[in-house]
């Protein structure tokens, strides 16, 4: 069993015994400590997923980690610009091209979509289909390691927002999706794309599916009370979140009008 190296503090250089992540330094309330850069690897050939934002020191950095060896494929996890804005200026760097869903952010000829396979030093990730955060969004299984790469559909810390690109019930699937998938393969880790490894796999899904349980059931009271619009019901619901967050928390209360409205109609 791969044992976890996880910080004490922070995230950068957390990871599993064939994972490690390099922190991208662009933190914000929306991508907690920063984007997690991850290199799966051993050996001479490596993967590296989500290279993070357009930010010159950070992709160098990660270039200068990987020293000699050979980056096989670039992986998106989704195209958000803080996962891929970096994509291509690193694929200059190391010379490989970028594997996406969506074929706007790929640089070559394959793309990437649930159940591919992509192997680099006798490993493997296994892409999971996980729409929802972003209708692009995927997740990347790591059998060697009993470890599942999130990106923004698990995360650290806190929970996700859905993105205008998103759906709600598309991202509910894919959670039942991926709590099925992790009780099945025994999983020991995630590694999500903002914030710390999660060590209980089971745990944090069960975790995400009950908020979101219990967020809709508080839209619903504050619909019945009233609240129409959803600046109204993130002043209710979200009443004790920094004010800060309040535009991404108005803009999950959209996508979750939309789930119950189309449960209803």
């Amino acid at each position: 069993m791969s044992g976890l190296r996880i910080p004490l503090e922070g995230p950068d250089g957390a990871g599993t015994a064939h994972a490690l992540n390099l922190l991208a330094p662009n933190p914000s309330p929306m991508t907690l400590d920063g984007t997690n850069t991850w290199v799966i690897g051993r050996g001479e050939e490596v993967l590296v997923v989500d290279p993070g934002p357009d930010d010159g020191r950070h992709l160098a950095r990660v270039a200068d980690h990987l020293r000699d060896r050979r980056v096989v494929a670039i992986l998106l996890t989704h195209g958000h610009h803080d996962h891929s804005g970096g994509a291509r200026a690193f694929a200059g760097l190391v010379g490989a091209p970028v594997r996406a869903l969506d074929p706007r952010h790929r640089l070559g000829d394959e793309g990437l979509g649930d159940g591919d396979v992509v192997a680099a030093g006798g490993l493997e990730l296994h892409a999971v289909g996980t729409p929802g955060h972003s209708f692009d969004s995927l997740c990347f299984w790591l059998p060697e390691d009993g470890a599942m790469l999130t990106g923004d559909t698990v995360l650290g810390r806190g929970t996700t927002v859905i993105a205008p690109d998103g759906d709600l019930a598309d991202y509910l699937r894919s959670l039942d999706r991926l709590r099925a998938t992790a009780e099945r393969v025994g999983a020991r880790a995630l590694l999500p794309g903002h914030g710390p490894v999660l060590s209980d796999p089971i745990a944090a899904l069960d975790g995400y599916l009950a908020h979101r349980r219990q967020r809709l059931d508080q839209i619903r009271r504050a619909r019945e009370r009233g609240a129409a619009t959803p600046r109204e019901i993130v002043e209710v619901v979200y009443a004790e979140v920094d004010r800060s967050l309040w535009p991404a928390a108005e803009m999950s209360v959209r996508a979750q009008l939309d789930y119950l409205d189309g449960l209803r109609g």
